[in-house]
């Protein structure tokens, strides 16, 4: 037997878009708001309530699930993970978003090439380093990395 498949189509749907707004196709981004001055790099998925702030740059092949909010001036690495549904019940969640977690990205953050960030709050000014796996919050601006991502340094503060 060969059964034909339903199909759905990459795209842009139902977006609600900042002024200057930069986006490379292929891409698919659906029920979300994109900020004002910011970049959406190739093949990037932005999910139903999911946002992305003013002046922020998504590199290429990120996941922004759905639940994730993401402040002004964020640099997002390539191939970065956002994660919302921890399997709790040992299985995925398909139907129940209810049951899913959120994750906010403070202002300020950037977050290295192929992390993967669990729901978790990130505070402004938190740098993941490439290749991290954060599990918890940030509470403090500085450097975190590695699997589970640790705070590692505080960042210099910036002279008036």
């Amino acid at each position: 037997m060969n059964f034909e498949p339903i199909r759905y189509q990459a795209g842009i749907k139902d977006v609600e878009f900042g002024e200057g707004v930069k986006i490379v196709e292929p891409a698919n981004l659906y029920g979300c708001k994109i900020g004002t001055g910011s970049f959406i790099g190739p093949f990037v998925e932005v999910q139903r309530n999911s946002s992305v702030g003013q002046r922020c740059r998504v590199q290429s092949h990120t996941f922004i699930c759905e639940g994730v909010t993401i402040g002004d001036d964020c640099f997002i690495g390539h191939g970065v993970m956002f994660v919302n549904d921890l399997l709790r019940d040992g299985t995925p969640n398909y139907t129940d978003s209810s049951a899913w977690g959120k994750t906010t990205v403070g202002n300020g953050c950037s977050i290295g090439s192929n992390a993967t960030i669990l729901p978790v709050n990130l505070c402004a000014g938190t740098v993941v380093g490439a290749g991290a796996v954060v599990t918890k919050d940030t509470t403090q601006p500085g450097i975190y990395a590695g699997n589970p991502a640790r705070f590692i340094r505080p960042l210099p503060q910036p002279q008036p």
